[in-house]
């Protein structure tokens, strides 16, 4: 059994209580594209630490109630 490790994160969740943000406006915000917002949520993308920051300030929020780091067993 291996452990494979995953980040998640709160974002759409996030958007959706700010106002119902768009991922273009959160992207125009942090200073990356939609579809990298688009991806990042999805977790096809792992972000930067300076882009992650960058989304967490734009929420308010402390990093880890944006991003959870864990792991998976196999």
């Amino acid at each position: 059994m291996t452990d494979n490790y995953i980040i998640t994160n709160n974002i759409r969740t996030l958007r959706f209580l700010s106002d119902e943000m768009t991922q273009q406006e959160l992207a125009s915000k942090v200073g990356v594209t939609r579809q990298t917002v688009m991806a990042i949520e999805k977790g096809k993308y792992s972000p930067s630490l300076e882009v992650a920051f960058k989304i967490a300030l734009v929420f308010d929020k402390p990093f880890n109630e944006v991003f959870q780091y864990s792991t998976e067993n196999t």
